[in-house]
């Protein structure tokens, strides 16, 4: 018995150490705040002055974003056109639009190896997500949702060899981006893109994980873990991370933020829901495991002492042990063969 209770406690112990492998991306983010590669506000220069640092410009004067087609959306329109205007033609930057149409044609002819994966995306926003990775490592530049506005001028941030957007609690954000042509995270990102491309029931969590944030937080903990978060250079690899109050809700931030969200579906009540009750999601996850372990050792005992309990039927009784019993059952043994041999 001691055996099999060893046993079965190494096996439980093996699905957790698994699952919790399976995981540990996941429970990474929650302890990488990536503070080391904030741009703080003390090294950019103050709204409307030019940077005084003499650092080289890295990342190429072009503005990437996605919509499906050219007609964009009243609720979005002030937004566009508040990057368009603090970025304009005369100051030599370029301003890029990819409809649905133009990203499938650039996909198909600069990574063909990859067009039948994008086209074959369930949701458009899963190629909305993949085709600004793909811009950003084959032109560089910045990459802006449109529900992302321009508060200042992105002059300062082009001095970095990538950028992205630190979101709290957890992670870092794909709404807005900026890289040199072909840095080495993005080229890392568009070559795994495909094994991601996995379905998880829920819309949400599929989108988040196969193109989305998610996805991209994953991919920059491995980009950490494996020290090739380092160089400032034209050819470095780090990445550099707006945090919140450079990001929006202060005179000197870069951006504001517009009503958005429109992929999302359903499913997101539920996951929202779910992060706002983190605790009770956290308190009944523990209780479904501890029932599932407490379940699986009942049937192990049930299981375990099935063969004991037969063998315990078997053996003799004490009363087998008198003269006068055994005389008896032994008769009614003969009685009852001969009575059925008869039948």
């Amino acid at each position: 018995m001691r055996r099999g209770l060893l046993i079965f406690l190494l096996v439980n112990l093996a699905i957790v150490l698994f699952l919790v492998h399976q995981v540990w991306s996941l429970l990474t983010l929650l302890v990488v705040d990536g503070a080391e590669d904030a741009i703080a506000k003390a090294e950019l220069p103050a709204v409307g002055s030019p940077r005084k640092d003499g650092k080289p410009r890295l990342i190429p004067k072009i503005i990437h974003q996605t919509y499906k087609n050219e007609s964009i959306p009243p609720v979005w329109q002030e937004a566009q056109a508040s990057c368009i205007d603090l970025h304009p033609e005369s100051e030599g930057w370029e301003y890029k639009m990819w409809t649905d149409a133009m990203s499938a044609e650039f996909i198909e002819a600069e990574y063909p190896w990859f067009y039948d994966t994008f086209k074959g995306y369930r949701y458009p926003i899963q190629r909305a997500d993949a085709i600004r990775y793909f811009v950003l490592s084959h032109y560089g530049g910045v990459y802006i949702d449109l529900d992302d506005g321009c508060n200042r001028s992105l002059d300062p941030l082009l001095v970095y060899p990538a950028f992205v957007r630190r979101t709290l609690p957890t992670g870092i954000s794909n709404d807005v981006m900026g890289s040199t042509p072909r840095h080495p995270f993005f080229l890392k990102t568009i070559e795994v893109i495909q094994k991601y491309d996995r379905s998880w029931i829920l819309p949400y969590i599929t989108v988040m994980g196969s193109t989305g944030p998610l996805f991209l937080s994953v991919l920059w903990v491995h980009w950490l873990r494996g020290g090739m978060n380092v160089g400032d250079g034209a050819e470095g690899g780090r990445m550099r991370l707006i945090f919140p109050d450079e990001y929006n809700g202060h005179e000197w931030s870069f951006f504001t933020h517009h009503l958005g969200n429109s992929w999302h579906g359903y499913d997101v009540q539920l996951i929202f829901w779910m992060s706002r009750n983190w605790i009770l999601v956290t308190i009944v996850g523990f209780a479904i495991g501890i029932t599932v372990i407490t379940l699986g050792y009942l049937a192990y005992r049930r299981f375990a002492s099935g063969s004991t309990d037969a063998s315990k039927w078997n053996k003799p009784t004490y009363g087998h042990r008198l003269p006068f019993w055994k005389r008896f059952t032994s008769s009614r043994q003969d009685y009852e063969l001969v009575e059925r041999h008869e039948v």
